[in-house]
């Protein structure tokens, strides 16, 4: 898999960012971020390299800071909370980033855009909320009348649309900055808006971030998508005793595996189905690597992750 120099986009998972038993302090994630950026360095040398991001943890933290803060100050709404989730990423990757840079020689630059997905008005997410974010509330009583909220074991929970990414607004900007620069963009699938009489409107969603990293490995036309997780590689009968890792499957394997139920829609279902979108748009032989957020430079390699490749 080493040879000429291709087009990368490497997604990082928000989770990724936040180990387990981990508070999320700036430190910490910062920290975690030391191995997969010393592999995206090394990379930039021969390659050009667009960054993608979840924003899970992140964001959640940013809700639950609006709703603390809210007598003191105005609160603001979803798709703000995900443009100050892709600034806040944006920054630590590309602190991170720009020392390691700095010790391998490479005077590149590091650019973080707040980054705009347009979505369906009529996409029937809107009307069928289900994607939880933020606190959990001991009852419904005081929230906001138009939220729709669903129980869970641990409390009362928020429920917002999921839509279908279909353009990314700054594409062709990402791709042209990207000739010069690493870029950060699409974090958290992107802030979702609207085509209005008007023009655009943000609205409150949340876009699924492997959709949106399938979408944005199309539009700056990739030769590989990486998508770095918090396991190594994607498994067959995951958590079991008869648990099997998977070095390398195709298209084909890969809709079948999911239809057996290996890939769960919480989990790896996403990056599967995100994987499939992106190779059965391209038509030139284009791959994509799941891997853990420090194996990239191995996986790059074949010497680890799990290699997804057209039929």
């Amino acid at each position: 898999m080493a040879g000429k120099a291709r087009t990368l986009v490497i997604a990082l998972g928000g989770n990724a960012l936040v180990k387990p038993g981990q508070r999320g302090t700036l430190k910490e994630q910062m920290a975690n971020l030391e191995k997969a950026m010393d592999s995206v360095a090394g990379l930039s040398k021969r390659n050009r390299i667009v960054l993608t991001h979840g924003n899970g943890p992140q964001c959640g933290a940013i809700l639950l800071q609006q709703e603390m803060g809210k007598a003191k100050v105005p609160a603001m709404p979803l798709q703000v909370c995900v443009a100050e989730s892709q600034g806040l990423i944006g920054f630590m990757i590309q602190d991170v980033l720009y020392g390691k840079l700095h010790k391998r020689g490479v005077g590149k630059p590091v650019v973080t855009m707040v980054t705009q997905v347009l979505v369906d008005k009529d996409d029937p997410a809107f009307r069928k909320p289900s994607k939880p974010i933020g606190p959990y509330y001991k009852s419904e009583r005081g929230l906001p009348i138009h939220w729709h909220v669903t129980e869970t074991l641990r409390g009362f929970r928020r429920v917002v649309p999921s839509p279908v990414p279909g353009k990314i607004l700054e594409a062709e900007a990402i791709k042209r900055v990207s000739e010069k620069a690493i870029v950060i963009a699409c974090g958290g699938g992107g802030i979702p808006v609207v085509r209005t009489g008007r023009g655009l409107k943000g609205v409150e969603a949340v876009i699924d971030k492997d959709l949106t990293a399938a979408l944005l490995a199309r539009a700056v036309k990739a030769d590989l998508l990486a998508i770095l997780t918090n396991v190594p590689n994607v498994y067959l009968n995951y958590g079991k005793k008869n648990q099997r890792k998977i070095r390398k499957m195709t298209v084909s394997s890969a809709k079948g595996f999911l239809k057996e139920g290996h890939f769960p829609a919480g989990s790896m279902g996403p990056k599967i189905r995100a994987s499939i979108a992106y190779l059965e748009a391209s038509r030139d032989r284009k791959e994509v690597i799941i891997t853990g957020l420090d194996m990239l430079e191995k996986a790059l390699k074949g010497n680890g992750g799990t290699l997804i490749i057209k039929d």
